[in-house]
């Protein structure tokens, strides 16, 4: 390897090294937001949105809108912007039960959406540009309405199931025992008789030596 090379490459790798840091920095802009949210008639609640960026946010460059649509195919209506600074658009569909609960400054550009009517049901999109960053990103939140609370689950009658099924369990395990040992214990009762009789036999067939001595 000549010299030249051997210089090079401690060059080369150094390049390659700042580009590996420095190019996620230029396209590393991502929002961060629920893609469902479920919110009960008449309550407030929160659409939260975030992001993650390598650049503190600049008032005189950062765009920020947040959108409603009622439907997929439906025209999207801007409610929130940032101009140097956040400005509420006021649409006549939310008045004043909008507001912006974020901070640009700490990357949160939530919004808290008060007295939830069921026309509030629809699509939400956080769009955010933080320039250097190359690009903007987004994201939706589906929010649903809901006219009533979704019924708990009654436990109760799972507990009462599980331990009248547990019990059960048990019982037959221990009748089981029971009828194992009560069989085990008349086997070895039948090999103890077997085994006393073999003997008794074995006793009569030879005979007594007393017996054997008074034969002719």
């Amino acid at each position: 390897m000549s010299r030249e090379a051997w210089l090079m490459n401690p060059l080369l790798c150094l390049i390659g090294l700042g580009l590996f840091f420095w190019v996620p920095c230029g396209w590393s802009m991502e929002v961060t937001a629920p893609a469902n949210i479920q919110a009960m008639n008449g309550t407030n609640t929160r659409l939260s949105c975030t992001f993650n960026s390598c650049y503190k946010v600049n008032n005189k460059k950062f765009s920020m809108n947040w959108t409603y649509k009622e439907c997929d195919n439906c025209s999207e209506q801007t409610f929130f912007t940032f101009q140097q600074k956040i400005i509420n658009l006021k649409l006549d569909r939310f008045k004043d039960r909008i507001e912006f609960t974020g901070n640009p400054n700490v990357n949160d550009l939530s919004v808290t959406l008060r007295d939830v009517k069921l026309d509030d049901q629809g699509v939400y999109t956080c769009y955010v540009l933080n320039p250097p960053d190359r690009y903007s990103d987004h994201k939706k939140i589906n929010l649903q309405v809901i006219t009533e609370a979704p019924p708990e689950r009654d436990s109760t009658v799972a507990v009462i199931v599980g331990a009248s099924v547990g019990g059960f369990l048990a019982v037959v395990i221990l009748v089981l025992m029971i009828v194992k040992c009560v069989r085990r214990k008349k086997q070895q009762k039948l090999n103890a008789e077997d085994q006393k009789t073999e003997e008794e036999g074995k006793t009569d067939g030879e005979g007594s030596p007393e017996e054997g001595a008074k034969l002719p």
